[in-house]
């Protein structure tokens, strides 16, 4: 487990902080040294009383005279954000939404890194997939408490989540990302994140012909 600094955020600050730091990481690809509040703010489209009620919570405050320091801040984040040792994560489904996951998340963040995944499909099997090996689902207890993975994405037909999810649970893991369209239930203890595109698209088109 981490020894860093804790604190009790709520989810939605902690997804801004990810997305902060996404920013600014670009920021440095540009040159940028320091930023304000009302900048970052402006391309989340927040507020500037946002984004600095957000980094008063972790304890950071900039100057009215030259903003937020980037890399501090960025650092001050990953502080928070990430463990001492990293989180090892799996794909359940290698599928294409499976591999595209795989493809777009590798090397995106040091202390996150995606190490198995898991198919039932005998042609994926024993291979690596987008660089990570593919074993049995069926393999699924050994291998992630063998590869310490506390994270699990699930990528699945619908009608396999619940039953992928069941065996998640039964290996210890601690974490699971939601990729189908299937509502799952998990005991205390376990976090669990849910992303249904159907929804999320019936919502941009309620907006959008309201």
């Amino acid at each position: 487990m981490s020894n860093k600094k804790k604190f009790d955020l709520p989810g939605k600050t902690v997804e801004r902080l990810s997305k902060y730091r996404r920013v600014l990481f670009d920021r440095i690809g540009e040159g940028k040294i320091n930023i304000y509040s009302h900048e970052l703010a402006g391309m989340m489209n927040l507020t500037s009383v946002q984004v600095r009620r957000d980094l008063m919570l972790i304890g950071y405050s900039g100057s009215q005279s030259t903003g937020y320091a980037i890399k501090d801040l960025i650092e001050v984040i990953g502080s928070i954000m990430d463990s001492n040792e990293g989180e090892r994560i799996a794909i359940i489904g290698m599928g294409d939404l499976g591999r595209s996951i795989t493809n777009y998340f590798k090397g995106k963040r040091e202390k996150l890194e995606i190490v198995a995944s898991f198919d039932n499909n005998p042609k994926k099997i024993g291979r690596k997939i987008a660089g990570v090996p593919c074993y049995d689902e069926n393999e699924m207890t050994e291998i992630i408490k063998n590869e310490n993975i506390s994270i699990a994405v699930i990528t699945v037909p619908s009608e396999a989540t619940k039953l992928v999810a069941q065996k998640l649970l039964q290996t210890g893991i601690k974490g699971i990302l939601n990729f189908t369209s299937e509502p799952l239930t998990v005991p205390e203890g376990v976090y669990l994140e849910e992303y249904d595109i159907i929804t999320s698209l019936e919502k941009l088109a309620y907006f959008v012909n309201k």
